[in-house]
């Protein structure tokens, strides 16, 4: 792949995939690649539509923790691959897309809440293999969409912040500050593993003029057998604050932290 995305610097595939709108028509009736949202990891929140672009697929690519949950949906070739890997599975997926086959691109939740990087490398790929084959995108559900029914923090009430991405994170760190901080919104937060997980948000957030008793919720591994939802104060979840590993929280990399507003009910 021609001027590579690295996880450290460079162009961010997330300007890339969001520089156009998808076209109204397949012009030329090419069958199209999807990049599939397939929810929190729970099969019962794949959409139907989502369960049939991979059924249907002749090749699956995506992260292998995500096609691990998709596997059985599909008679496909699975091309997994980690962050490392990953260029080299997009492209082997993009040429047997140029070759006629039907790919499929899963991502985990909603390839719209911070799935855009892993859109951009996809449509990259596909483009240099082949300009004609058109991206679309299949919505999924997200853990961020079951952590706002179960925090009961109404979407339109609430602002929501990914930092579940490679990358500067310093703007959407300012938004998440302004939301809480001047605008008393509720936040619904995607962390990053393992740097920015939710004892250093709440942290981030008391330096920064959040009041110490405002509830936070660390919603984790939500939809799977073991989900659990961990009930702070900000100035309790900041105890958890520190390191940039696995070691160095009681999370794991499977959570979404929301910020509850206090409501007055009249």
């Amino acid at each position: 792949m021609g001027d590579d995305y690295d996880l450290e610097s460079g162009p961010d595939p997330a300007t890339f995939a969001a520089a156009a709108p998808e076209p109204d028509t397949d012009e030329k009736g090419d069958t199209p690649v999807y990049a599939v949202g397939v929810g929190p990891g729970n099969l019962e929140y794949l959409t139907p539509r989502g369960e049939r672009a991979i059924r249907e697929a002749d090749v699956v690519v995506g992260f292998t923790t995500v096609v691990e949950f998709v596997e059985e949906c599909t008679d496909a070739d699975l091309l997994t691959c980690g962050y490392r890997d990953e260029a080299e599975a997009l492209e082997a997926f993009a040429e047997r897309v140029a070759a006629g086959e039907r790919g499929t691109a899963v991502a985990m939740g909603d390839p719209n809440h911070s799935g855009y990087q892993f859109v951009g490398k996809v449509q990259r790929a596909v483009r240099e293999a082949d300009s004609e084959t058109p991206v679309r995108v299949i919505p999924g559900i997200s853990s961020l969409q079951v952590a706002a029914s179960r925090a009961r923090t109404p979407m339109e009430d609430a602002e929501f912040v990914t930092l579940h991405k490679s990358g500067d994170l310093e703007a959407d760190v300012e938004r998440l500050v302004s939301a809480v901080v001047d605008d008393e919104r509720h936040a619904l937060v995607l962390p990053r593993p393992y740097d920015r997980m939710p004892g250093d948000l709440a942290q981030m957030l008391l330096e920064n003029g959040a009041e110490p008793d405002l509830e936070a919720l660390v919603l984790e591994k939500l939809t799977h057998d073991d989900e659990g939802i961990h009930r702070f104060t900000l100035a309790e979840l900041s105890e958890h604050a520190g390191g940039d590993g696995p070691e160095d929280t009681p999370f794991s990399d499977l959570v979404v932290l929301a910020v509850r507003q206090r409501v007055v009910i009249e």
